[in-house]
């Protein structure tokens, strides 16, 4: 089995592009109002680029540090790129670690967000077990765990070389998304076999690699975050608040550390 954490360097070039084009800003205002709304040092589990971290550091002048941590060095990469672009005030700070171990003191945090399906990207129970564990002594009592979750991935249609996006990603240069999806049902994995052709002029480049990503159904992760000392606050059917059905497009979680 692929680690969770597999494809995701060769991903960070064309993560923002593919984003911008799937699902754009529509979670952002979101989580700038979770950010806004801790008073105290809030992390960040597998930031990426920096899509969120940024806009959720910009809300929260003088309300504490805001930091990311993201194994990935070509996507803190880009992140650094990004937050150059904020006053120096306002900039989180990025570190390169393992969300399943953290390298801070128990009890620093007031909130941690794992969003962007972050924790169906550990394949293994023993890894989603330790990152919840890791949430729940870096949480201060009463913080805030804030987790989205993408429900329909046992569902997604298996198909082979389809071309799902294709358009421009600077003067001169086409970016095509040639994309194969398998189905691991016995596992709840959902493979994406991703190829990547960058076209500039008569150059084209290919870039291959693969992301897996884990069905977790909602009760066992409710299960498991009252298990390691989380109260259940609330259960979305979306980002705007939508009451939780099983076939609401995003499920979020939002628990406070008991």
């Amino acid at each position: 089995m692929s680690e969770g954490w597999q494809g995701w360097d060769a991903y960070a070039p064309f993560y923002d592009w593919e984003n911008a084009r799937t699902l754009g800003r529509r979670d952002v205002a979101f989580w700038k109002r979770i950010a806004k709304s801790i008073d105290g040092d809030l992390l960040e589990l597998g930031c990426g680029t920096g899509r969120l971290l940024a806009p959720m550091a910009r809300v929260r002048a003088g309300a504490g540090r805001t930091i990311g941590i993201d194994r990935s060095e070509p996507m803190l990469d880009r992140a650094r790129r990004r937050l150059r672009r904020m006053p120096v005030a306002l900039r989180p700070a990025l570190i390169r670690g393992d969300v399943r171990t953290w390298p801070f003191r128990p009890k620093r945090f007031k909130a941690v967000v794992a969003a962007y399906g972050l924790l169906q990207s550990l394949v293994r129970d023993a890894d989603v077990n330790a990152t919840l564990d890791a949430a729940a002594a870096g949480l201060s009592r009463g913080g805030l765990l804030a987790i989205d979750l993408v429900p329909d991935l046992s569902a997604w249609e298996e198909y082979e070389r389809r071309i799902p996006l294709k358009g421009r990603l600077s003067a001169g240069t086409t970016l095509t998304l040639v994309e194969s999806v398998r189905q691991d049902r016995r596992k709840g994995l959902t493979i994406f076999d991703e190829q990547y052709i960058v076209r500039t002029g008569r150059t084209v480049r290919r870039h291959e690699f693969q992301l897996t990503f884990r069905t977790l159904p909602m009760d066992q992760v409710l299960t498991r975050l009252e298990r390691v000392g989380f109260r259940i606050d609330h259960v979305l059917g979306g980002y705007r608040g939508e009451v939780w059905h099983p076939e609401a497009d995003t499920w979020v979680i939002l628990a406070r550390k008991r």
